[in-house]
């Protein structure tokens, strides 16, 4: 009768080893947590200017981009056709404020692009970052550029 009695109890602590515990309905339904891509050191390209979507750039051209440096607080990039350099200063609240940003003076076939992203650097005062997206706004408008990070 000891032996039957060690064995159940025996059992039964492997049982309970056994249990996970469940998760409820509230870790069900949370939702998984949004990648962020970092604002610094991250290739930013142009893929939407004034919510127009931005294609690929003709073959004579580079694509348009801006990469924001950590050390310097150093902006450097492409418009397409001429490469734009110069300063920023990121502000409590998702501020940003770009300066002395010039570019290169090529002359290109189609500036649009360009002329377009000068302008939105110079206006932007903010930004948000969704997931893989960084939009540049001025005051509460619509994005002036939207950027898709691109995995390097």
């Amino acid at each position: 009768m000891k032996t039957l009695t060690f064995f159940s109890l025996l059992g039964l602590i492997a049982l309970a080893g056994c249990n996970t515990p469940s998760k409820s309905a509230d870790d069900a339904k949370a939702p998984a947590p949004e990648m962020t891509t970092e604002l610094l050191g991250t290739y930013w390209k142009v893929v939407e200017i004034n919510g127009q979507a931005v294609t690929n750039p003709p073959s004579n051209q580079k694509e348009a981009y801006i990469l924001l440096n950590k050390e310097g607080n150093k902006v450097q990039g492409s418009g397409g056709c001429n490469s734009l350099m110069g300063s920023f200063e990121i502000m409590e609240g998702n501020r940003i404020k770009f300066s002395g940003v010039a570019s290169t003076m090529m002359a290109c076939p189609d500036m649009a692009i360009e002329s377009a992203l000068g302008k939105a650097i110079e206006m932007a005062d903010n930004y948000a970052i969704n997931g893989k997206y960084l939009m540049l706004h001025k005051a509460k408008m619509a994005p002036l550029v939207k950027f898709e990070a691109k995995p390097e």
